[in-house]
């Protein structure tokens, strides 16, 4: 197709540029001026010289016609493909290839007609279909756009980034039946923290969604798991809110697991279970500190216990022992009673730690309360003995009913002299000494900071079972660690920490090891030598790491949200520490299995936003296909005719072979080329003016013209 139009080309533009153009408009000026004058003055010819002069204004604009030539373009059509998780329900994939595959084999037959397949998958925020059109259209010249065909369940999570209007008609070819239903669990509030030990309070309800059968409207159970021990079940009844109580035993994090039975025709299960973190926390720990004399490492336990905040000290050192009779009045020595009673029989549940600091039996503790301190600890509770060289003698606890749980006994052998602490190959991998800083090094390691020495340390014999961390001289036990029923014992056989705070000899980890020692005793997970830990590193990769004191040769067991399971093997990495990687193939929740532990971790969300909301719906994109003139239509009713139609026409109908829907004929061109000619050659104007100035002259010389 072609078309023109007038275009000034000025003669002298090449030799004097823009002024060209002004001089040949000054010629036309002076034309007219002239031509005035000279009939002012009643001049013959001066129409013939005004009509030369104005030829030659013409000739210097250099007058022409300007022709150009277009091209038609194709008309776009977009096709969005929704390939996220919940397009894989029974059905639908199925239903969206068909359809798919009908338009594109359509449109490939049309003319001058291109297709922009847009393929939306999964997002961290689910089916950002919205997002995904809005740049699809945004990308497109409007005059070209013939229409979009959106094949989807629905299921926008971006529903605000959805356009309001386009230039285009839209249509949706929604997939799913009328028929499909679905059932999910619906968290309404959920505590991200408890306290050990008090219930905390789950609210959910059961939601229900499209076209439910009566059949499937009864009551139903509803279990609650960690780390796979069912902890709540509870009758529950779609639609109604209720309150699930939970109470945890471990601190740290703890993986809840919802879940309810699959009824049959739900579109999933998946979500049919949800799981929670929530991190359990101690309100806070008591600790009673038991000094049987004063003593300089006294100051060592009172300062650690005091500067943490959320620890409630309770410290008795005995000054004046019940033999001691030197006639001085007790309120004078400002004494209080020591109240046995009620510490060691009525409040005794009431502690997370007792740590005894160089006690020994005076006749203050009835045998009854070894008896109960026994009792206990293998309840659940933790003991802490710093010995000093009374543990050797008659009086040492270990001659009480408190020594059948200690991890080791005294030999009765004091010994005197420096030694050095050293870490066993055990304490090299026991999360309370493997990374105490300045180490001495094992054998064939670089040598780390020395630590300081000690002058004093008891001879004991280990119990079965407990473990030697650290060693003193001639490798003699020094830190002995043990389990009694369920609770913990730690058995530290000298009196002489106290000389790491000092510096002594340079000094070593003071705090860090008493704090490691008591809070190990106390249960907290990051000091625990037989644990299992997951961390999500980055996306759907689940790092786990099996800390053992043992080698571990067996592989971690890794069950998925649909049940399957694979086999991860763990290398050693750091001594007692032994790890693998998983790469999850969907989000959900992870169970991960070796030995007698078990661990549950929630990658991504445990039910995942794709199925969360099943049933597909046409709520999202009905306002943007009425809004362009388009249409929705349910894959499960045919997959509709393709028409070209015009502009203004109606883009969707029924003939007598089905439904159909129509796509805009734009007809768009493009400038492929432009020309120029000159309205007249040079020779041409120089004809014209030489014959209008000979009129001019002859009109002059009175001849009838």
């Amino acid at each position: 197709m072609s078309w023109g139009g007038l275009v000034l080309d000025p003669l002298l533009a090449p030799l004097i540029g823009a002024a060209a153009g002004w001089l040949a408009a000054a010629v036309a000026i002076a034309a007219l001026v002239v031509t005035l004058i000279a009939r002012w003055k009643g001049l013959r010819g001066a129409w013939w010289r005004g009509a030369a002069l104005l030829l030659i204004a013409a000739a210097l604009a250099g007058p022409g016609l300007e022709r150009g030539t277009t091209q038609k373009l194709a008309d776009i059509v977009l096709l969005v493909d929704d390939r996220s998780a919940s397009q894989t329900l029974p059905g639908r994939r199925a239903a969206s290839d068909a359809a798919l595959a009908q338009i594109e084999d359509t449109l490939s037959t049309w003319p001058d007609t291109e297709i922009r397949r847009i393929t939306v998958g999964d997002d961290e925020d689910g089916t950002l279909l919205g997002a995904a059109l809005s740049r699809a259209i945004a990308s497109e010249p409007a005059n070209r756009l013939a229409g979009a065909v959106v094949v989807s369940d629905g299921l926008a999570h971006d529903r605000a980034a959805i356009p309001p209007d386009a230039p285009a008609p839209v249509h949706f070819l929604q997939t799913g039946t009328p028929g499909d239903w679905d059932r999910r669990i619906v968290v309404d509030e959920a505590p991200r923290f408890a306290l050990i030990g008090e219930p905390a309070a789950i609210r959910l309800h059961i939601a229900d969604e499209g076209a439910v059968p009566d059949a499937a409207g009864g009551p139903m159970t509803l279990t609650a798991t960690l780390d796979g021990d069912v902890i709540a079940t509870v009758a529950v009844v779609p639609g109604a809110q209720f309150a699930l109580p939970v109470t945890l035993e471990s601190a740290g994090a703890n993986v809840i697991q919802l879940s309810i039975e699959t009824r049959d025709g739900e579109l999933t299960g998946l979500n049919n279970q949800v799981a929670l973190t929530v991190n359990a926390v101690r309100d806070r720990l008591r600790v009673l500190l038991v000094s049987g004399e004063p003593n300089p490492g006294e100051r060592v336990w009172r300062n650690l216990l005091k500067s943490d905040a959320n620890v409630d000290l309770i410290h008795f050192t005995i000054l004046r022992p019940p033999e001691k009779f030197d006639g001085v009045p007790v309120n004078e020595l400002a004494l209080i009673a020591f109240p046995t009673q009620e510490l060691f029989m009525e409040r005794i549940e009431d502690f997370d730690l007792i740590i005894f600091d160089r006690y020994r039996m005076r006749g203050i503790l009835l045998p009854q309360y070894y008896d109960n301190i026994r009792r206990y600890v293998e309840n659940g509770g933790a003991v802490l003995v710093s010995a000093g060289p009374e543990f050797a003698g008659v009086e040492s606890l270990a001659r009480s009913s408190l020594g059948e749980i200690l991890p080791a006994r005294p030999t009765g052998r004091v010994i005197d002299g420096p030694f050095r602490p050293q870490l066993t190959e055990a304490g090299r991998r026991h999360p309370v000494t493997e990374s105490l800083p300045g180490a001495p090094a094992a054998d064939g390691e670089e040598p780390g900071d020395v630590w300081g020495r000690w002058l004093r340390m008891i001879e004991t014999a280990p119990a079965p079972g407990s473990t030697v961390a650290m060693v003193g001289d001639a490798s003699q036990p020094l830190l002995i660690l043990g389990r009694a029923g369920e609770g913990r014992v730690a058995l530290i056989a000298s009196d002489q920490v106290w000389l790491w705070g000092r510096g002594f000899e340079g000094g070593g980890p003071q705090l860090d090891l008493m704090r490691r020692v008591a809070h190990w005793a106390m249960k907290e997970p990051e000091l625990e030598e037989e644990a299992l830990e997951l961390d999500i590193s980055s996306g759907l990769t689940l790092g786990i790491t099996r800390r053992s004191l043992l080698d571990v040769t067996e592989p971690a067991r890794v069950t998925g949200p649909d049940g399957e399971t694979a086999e991860i093997a763990l290398q050693e990495g750091d001594p007692g520490q032994f790890e693998g990687s998983f790469t999850a193939p969907q989000p959900g929740l992870y169970t991960v299995r070796h030995g007698d532990l078990v661990r549950s971790v929630a990658i991504g969300p445990a039910a995942p936003q794709e199925f969360d909301r099943t049933v597909a719906n046409a709520a999202a994109l009905a306002g943007l296909a009425e809004t362009s003139g388009g249409s929705v239509q349910r894959l499960s009713d045919g997959i509709p005719e393709l028409r070209r139609v015009a502009e203004g026409r109606p883009t969707e109908g029924r003939s007598v072979t089905g439904r159909w829907i129509g796509l805009t004929e734009r007809g768009a061109e493009t400038v492929t080329g432009l020309s120029r000619r000159p309205i007249l050659p040079g020779w041409a104007w120089l004809a014209l003016v030489s014959a209008t100035m000979l009129l001019g002259w002859l009109r002059e010389g009175r001849r009838r013209l």
